[in-house]
């Protein structure tokens, strides 16, 4: 079978379409025919030896994607011809893909596969951060920076799906307009997000969600209420910031990291339990996410590579068997 497979640490232009052997099921496993795979910003880090998750040389790149299980091993709860989307952390960038029962969920018939490869690790982080870490609520406030990504924008779907208010924050019109389109409460721009978040909310808001780091951090926890959070998602940027803890002492507020990926590692459950969580907005299209591209699978060097020039507005596809 063709896969997209990283050879040497080079970065994404110099990952490789390759011949492979096609994967079997084991027990607890299923086989899936690939239709569509998401790219992440954790492949642009492997295809640099940078993603604190490490593969031995060479492997197929490819941390989610949906399809249809062609093979079920021996006790597997799926069964051939089920529509699911899977998150097996490496593998997906082909055309078959095996991934454990507990990285595997069901996708209902109202949801396209284009739409559900683009929702594993983007929705179930959003649902992670907001419903488990935060505990947030409904009539609470939000500041989303990267709003626009993929990341961003699911979490911009997830917390209006839960009733908090949202403020988007993007870096160009093109960025906003896609976010207004999301329905997001505010949008402001990056360059000075402090003043207009403020403008908008005087006392602050509840929680600043961020996936950038860099230099937005300390005017993000000038941002906050009291007894506000802000929510640690990775540094886009390239920068991990630091603080002085005297700022948390004086408004009573705290940094909270959120690893997902860590935290589904120690409780395989936890993905299932969380998708369910989830069904109903899935079910109703309110975690749709919006679809930037979609490449071919020989492309897949342009397609992490639109993730680095940070240019993406909603989703990156890659299409194989398609639907």
């Amino acid at each position: 079978m063709r896969a997209i497979r990283v050879a040497t640490l080079t970065g994404p232009d110099d990952v490789e379409i390759a011949e492979v052997d096609r994967p079997s099921p084991g027990s607890g496993e299923v086989l899936i025919e690939v239709a569509y795979a998401g790219v992440t910003f954790p492949e642009l880090l492997q295809t640099r030896g940078m993603y604190q998750t490490k593969h031995e040389l060479p492997f197929v790149l490819g941390s989610e994607a949906a399809g249809i299980v062609v093979e079920a091993g021996a006790g597997s709860r799926f069964s051939s011809g089920d529509r699911v989307a899977a998150i097996p952390g490496k593998g997906s960038f082909a055309e078959f893909m095996v991934a454990a029962d507990e990285q595997t969920v069901p996708v209902p018939d109202e949801v396209s596969l284009a739409h559900a490869a683009g929702m594993p690790m983007n929705v179930l982080t959003a649902d992670f951060a907001l419903r488990l870490r935060a505990q947030a609520q409904a009539g609470q406030s939000i500041l989303v920076h990267g709003a626009a990504g993929g990341l961003g924008s699911a979490t911009v779907q997830m917390a209006l799906a839960m009733g908090l208010e949202v403020i988007g924050v993007v870096s160009t019109e093109d960025k906003a307009e896609t976010v207004r389109d999301l329905g997001a409460t505010h949008v402001v721009m990056a360059e000075g997000f402090k003043d207009a978040a403020k403008e908008l909310y005087p006392n602050g808001v509840d929680y600043v969600f961020d996936p950038v780091g860099g230099d937005r951090f300390t005017d993000s926890t000038r941002v906050l209420a009291p007894f506000g959070r802000l929510l640690v998602l990775g540094f886009s940027a390239g920068e991990i910031p630091s603080i002085k803890v005297n700022r948390l002492l004086l408004k009573n507020i705290s940094v909270d990291g959120v690893a997902w990926g860590a935290a589904a590692r120690e409780r395989p459950d936890y993905i299932a339990e969380q998708w369910d969580a989830v069904a109903d907005y899935v079910a109703a299209g309110k975690l749709n996410p919006a679809i930037h591209a979609t490449h071919p699978l020989d492309e897949a060097a342009k397609a992490i590579g639109e993730l680095d020039s940070r240019s993406v507005r909603g989703k990156v596809l890659l299409e194989l068997k398609g639907e």
